[in-house]
């Protein structure tokens, strides 16, 4: 291997780096900020729409099993980040924390992972968003053309074809639905890419009035839907198993699917540089809100297989389906309608925020061109990465199916937070005497436990999955070895662009 790719950046210099002002970033967000950060990402397309998905295609009416499940590999993760968002108050999520502690090239992959993710997590989320318009604009009796809010191209696997679970899938393979564009996704991208380049105070604002909103409304839902819940929708509680569906290995698919819906606490640790009190406060919003989606999540799912068939499930906004085949929830269904597209739009915000901050920071060790650390001298944000990404962002929310964009969100987080969860164990070892505000308990038993439930689910997504994130990362490592690695700040001994 040539020198150097394995080289580590020393903590100092990323604590340097950062600055007492956030590295040319404006340090506003306080603990409040931060967790309604975390929540305004996790409580989004996971609990609107994939928690349907996951009931009816593979746990049935065990799907809170599957949420419990996904959100304990998440907890050992969320431990270990907690401790290295303490450790290393920078901006770059896993991408710095690799870094810091596994080296150059591994940072790169796992930075060019997490653009991966965090783009189409938005993307997905996007998607989500417009059939919720959708169902808007059916309540007031309005109809927007299919061709406009429909990707132009569906994946059909073999299971959707033999259960039916997912209209137009008639054989397997990619076809053409006949639809021109998701023109409402692509929007919903576009706009809060503008609120995200005019300043973090106002985009964490903005978050957190939604996640109050959507929280409340989420809980109208289980505390009125559970007079109505039918208990034989909740028999057989885990379904036989055949194929893809049903006994506990359907369960465990639903929780690789389901872990989508926890992504969003990693997110809280890319905004580290614009945290008042990263030491503090960063842990505090990580795990709670973390804990806090875990209760929301498996008291919502509980409550959504009670109201209706988990068969009935696989639709784009299962909530909204069941609230409107209520006829005692029609005073309700506005409420919810409403709070899903606030709540969506709340995620998309955290999800596009957190990828212009990790192509900030690779830019500020210059392994990516100087355009994308660029902070704009009056909103103090990275306003050309903003922009650049957030149309990237537009464009594959209006051309792309939910299913695929989801899948290749949940196996890029995965590979982040193993190497997350490793970066903490070897983190003790190379450097013990390190001042830690957090620490995460039973070192290295739970860093082990973290990476091992990770990479299990990992290994329960399909291998089309898994070739589209090699052919990713493939690119990426073409674009590192023709241009990052001769231009790195940190091999170079250079301070980063500012």
């Amino acid at each position: 291997m040539p020198h150097g790719l394995f080289a580590t950046q020393p903590l100092e210099r990323l604590r340097a780096a950062a600055g007492a002002e956030g590295g040319g970033l404006r340090r506003t967000l306080g603990p409040l900020n931060l967790t309604t950060l975390g929540i305004g990402a996790i409580v989004g397309t996971g609990i609107f729409v994939f928690t349907g998905m996951a009931a009816a295609q593979y746990a049935g009416p065990a799907v809170p099993l599957s949420m419990v499940i996904a959100a304990v590999a998440c907890g050992f993760a969320g431990l270990c980040y907690a401790e290295m968002a303490s450790a290393v108050p920078v901006a770059g999520s896993a991408y710095t924390y690799s870094y810091a502690t596994l080296g150059e090239l591994v940072a790169w992959i796992i930075g060019w992972d997490l653009v991966l993710e965090y783009a189409m997590g938005a993307a997905t989320v996007a998607v989500g968003w417009s059939s919720t318009l959708g169902s808007l604009l059916a309540l007031f009796g309005l109809t927007p053309p299919a061709s406009l809010m429909n990707p132009p191209f569906i994946a059909c696997t073999a299971a959707q074809v033999a259960q039916g679970m997912v209209t137009g899938c008639t054989q397997t393979g990619w076809h053409l639905t006949g639809a021109l564009f998701n023109l409402p996704a692509a929007l919903s991208i576009l706009a809060i890419t503008a609120i995200l380049v005019v300043g973090i105070r106002e985009s964490a604002g903005f978050n957190t009035t939604i996640v109050i909103i959507k929280v409340g409304v989420l809980a109208l839902f289980v505390g009125f839907g559970f007079l109505y819940v039918n208990p034989a929708n909740w028999h057989p509680f885990i379904p036989a198993h055949t194929g893809e569906f049903g006994g506990w290995s359907g369960i465990l698919r639903g929780a690789g699917l389901m872990f989508f819906a926890y992504i969003g606490f990693d997110s809280v640790s890319t905004a580290a540089q614009e945290a008042r009190n990263p030491q503090k406060d960063m842990p505090i919003a990580i795990l709670g809100s973390l804990v806090i989606c875990t209760i929301l999540y498996v008291l919502v799912s509980t409550v959504l297989t009670g109201l209706a068939s988990y068969r009935d499930l696989n639709v784009p906004s299962p909530v909204i389906m069941v609230v409107d085949s209520i006829k005692q929830f029609g005073w309700f269904r506005y409420a919810i309608t409403v709070g899903a597209i606030l709540g969506l739009g709340s995620t998309m915000l955290v999800m596009l925020l957190g990828q212009s901050r990790v192509l900030y920071a690779m830019s500020r060790d210059g392994l990516i061109p100087p355009w994308a650390g660029r902070v704009h001298p009056r909103f103090k944000t990275p306003w050309l990465s903003t922009l650049i990404t957030g149309g990237a962002v537009a464009l594959f929310a209006g051309l792309f199916p939910i299913q695929i964009l989801g899948k290749l969100v949940n196996i890029g987080t995965l590979l982040a937070f193993v190497l997350v969860c490793l970066g903490v164990w070897i983190l003790r070892r190379t450097r013990p005497d390190l001042e830690r505000p957090f620490r995460t308990p039973l070192v290295p038993v739970v860093p082990m436990l973290g990476a091992l439930a990770c990479l299990g689910l990992m290994l329960t997504l399909g291998v089309d999955t898994w070739i589209r994130l090699v052919v990713w990362l493939v690119i990426g490592l073409v674009i590192y070895f023709r241009y990052g690695r001769h231009h790195s700040t940190p091999r170079m001994g250079g301070p980063g662009p500012q």
